[in-house]
């Protein structure tokens, strides 16, 4: 299999992830009036189909390891059950997320939940894995937290006229972000050890994983929609535009490319699992940046928001720069 062994590349991988998990959701807004709940079925999809895409070709090329189908074999049932339930964490992290985006928008779901997520999960990854320079790492997710304070500031100040909704969006962010900081070391640990599974094989584990959640709480979330609207009929999942059903697919494909990216460059010797996870979820500024310049979502917002927003990405950039040099002063 393919696996970097060069900062540089494992850089760019991770900016990648950066880009690819921060850009997804969009695949959702490329569907008006198709609900998330069935968006999700393609979506999870896209998943398993991205992971066995690159199993077959990346993860069989290269003189690294094992081949992807004799990674997959010689994979033991405890590594395979880690990688599993940090894909059950993850569905259900991603399903609350999905529903604060519907009814907070994407400029504030994103950066509020892959925010908390990302101080959970690097301060978890580091104590399994203590790799980075300690001061830069910390240091920069102080500023990162500082940034989403901002963010909830100007989402604040957006809808000073809609309470009751702001802090629905924001509690179901907060939610999701706890335990989207959860899967990751999960996904760190099995890679780890005799009989552990290389990222590709890691990758696919991690997409049946989230398929046996979504089976059941995509389910749940159908028939009591988050956002208080009435429930959701499978018959409409077949009604649907063919385009939808593309975006859905490509919208699971282009997260899983993201992951694996992520868990490649997590496995080099200098980066870590705690730097690799805390610059991909730099996902974060990438879609507020969405939000805020593409979807026109704080277009009429007031200029003190604004403001506000303008802090945010500031402290963003200073954190996630001060994160990806952590591993050069180690």
């Amino acid at each position: 299999m393919y696996q970097p062994d060069l900062y540089g590349t494992a850089l760019f991988l991770m900016i990648l992830s950066m880009l690819c998990w921060g850009s997804w959701a969009n695949s959702l807004k490329m569907c008006p009036g198709y609900r998330f709940q069935l968006f999700y079925w393609d979506y999870v999809g896209g998943l398993i189909l991205a992971a066995t895409l690159w199993g077959v070709t990346f993860g069989s090329l290269g003189s690294t390891g094992l081949p992807f189908f004799q990674d997959l074999a010689q994979s033991d049932a405890h590594h395979i059950l880690l990688d599993i339930v940090g894909g059950v964490i993850f569905n259900a992290a991603n399903l609350l997320l999905v529903s604060a985006i519907d009814i907070a928008g994407l400029a504030v779901a994103f950066p509020i939940g892959i925010g908390l997520a990302l101080v959970v999960g690097a301060i978890s990854s580091y104590v399994i894995s203590p790799k980075g320079n300690p001061i830069l790492l910390f240091g920069g997710i102080a500023l990162v937290i500082a940034a989403i304070i901002l963010d909830a500031i100007a989402y604040r100040l957006r809808e000073a006229n809609r309470p009751a909704m702001s802090w629905r969006g924001i509690f179901i962010s907060l939610i999701a972000g706890l335990l989207m900081g959860c899967f990751y070391p999960f996904v760190s640990e099995s890679m780890s050890g005799p009989h552990a599974p290389g990222p590709y094989s890691a990758v696919f584990f991690f997409a049946l994983g989230v398929a046996l959640c979504a089976l059941p709480m995509n389910y749940v979330l159908m028939r009591v929609p988050l956002d208080r609207s009435q429930p959701i009929a499978m018959s409409g999942y077949g009604k649907a535009q063919l385009r939808w059903h593309v975006w859905g697919i490509l919208g699971g494909a282009i997260w899983c490319t993201g992951a694996l990216a992520n868990f490649l460059a997590s496995r080099a010797h200098v980066v870590g699992p705690a730097v690799s996870y805390s610059i991909g979820q730099g996902a974060t500024m990438v879609s507020a940046a969405w939000g805020v310049f593409i979807w026109r979502e704080f277009a009429d917002a007031p200029p003190r928001s604004k403001v506000a927003l303008a802090w945010m990405f500031l402290f963003f950039l200073a954190g996630l720069t001060a994160i990806a040099i952590a591993p050069l002063f180690s």
